[in-house]
């Protein structure tokens, strides 16, 4: 059966859609952005993960590891890309447990089973199964699997999508699910690409698909410091979601629950130490979808 890389399944979740949820978290995006709160998702790899608050600098993950991709410095755990071979011996070998590890592979029926054990959530709750990611449309072939066992048993879906996917894919795919969760991050193509780095224009046009052919779709707006958080930012986006056709839009206030994931990654963060935002910063912000006609909440 096919697999697919996998970082986590959060059960009882209600956040990712109506009801009480499972969401199955994919590994690997073709966004960078640089406030992402899942950094570990956008490699579709295995990637380790260092607390240098736990590591004693043993040095037993240097030498266990059997292609030699590991150094070890003061509060920097690195392994060579191209010699790492994901074997995870310096994980399991750590003696101080400063290692752990993200991503591993799932079959559809492993899946399928996890899923399954909160059914009887979901019927009396409305709820049901949220992909996420990354972008679990990146996996297209294990997806469209995954998503056709669900289907048997009657299980509401939703994905939380990035949009940026070839349309062909995303025309298959997209009518399969009850739910689109559908991030809207920038009107403008240059400005989109310097905090992602992508462009717009396959976003824009797989938005504009998915509400013409009727599928439900929920645009979200993570508002970024410095990024789109401008009224002027406001109103370029309610101006490109009310020619999309779309009538509601959710606000997601930038928050900094990822910082200490980029440090176990051993990665910069563009956001250090930025301030984040609540909804009372945001009144007049949605106040300029509402003025449009668009539901704007939160």
């Amino acid at each position: 059966m096919r697999q697919g890389t996998i970082f986590n399944i959060q059960k009882f979740s209600t956040n990712d859609g109506p009801g009480v949820r499972t969401t199955v978290f994919f590994k690997g995006c073709p966004l960078k952005c640089k406030w992402c709160a899942n950094p570990e998702s956008q490699s579709s790899a295995v990637q380790i993960f260092y607390d240098e608050n736990k590591c004693t600098h043993c040095q037993t993950c240097v030498h266990t590891c059997p292609n030699k991709a590991v150094s070890l410095s003061h509060k920097v755990f690195f392994s060579a890309p191209g010699r790492c071979s994901g074997c995870l011996q310096c994980v399991f070998n750590c003696p101080a447990e400063a290692l752990s590890y993200e991503g591993e592979y799932k079959t559809v029926q492993e899946i399928v089973d996890i899923c399954l054990q909160d059914k009887d959530f979901y019927e009396t709750s409305g709820g049901g199964v949220t992909i996420s990611g990354g972008e679990g449309l990146s996996q297209p072939e294990f997806l469209e699997e995954l998503l056709l066992e669900l289907k048997k048993h009657k299980i509401h879906l939703a994905i939380e999508t990035t949009g940026y996917v070839k349309q062909e894919i995303f025309k298959k795919l997209a009518p399969m699910f009850d739910l689109l969760l559908f991030d809207v991050k920038h009107y403008d193509n240059s400005r989109h690409y310097e905090g992602t780095h992508v462009h717009n224009e396959r976003i824009i046009e797989n938005l504009k698909w998915a509400i013409a052919q009727g599928i439900k779709v929920l645009p979200r707006i993570p508002v970024i410091p410095d990024f789109n958080a401008s009224l002027e930012d406001a109103a370029g986006i309610a101006a490109l979601l009310k020619e999309a056709g779309a009538c509601q839009v959710q606000l997601l206030p930038f928050h900094q629950f990822g910082e200490n994931k980029y440090h176990k990654l051993c990665r910069e963060y563009a956001y250090e130490n930025v301030a984040a935002l609540h909804e009372d910063d945001l009144k007049d912000y949605r106040q300029i979808f509402l003025d449009q006609d668009i539901d704007a909440f939160f």
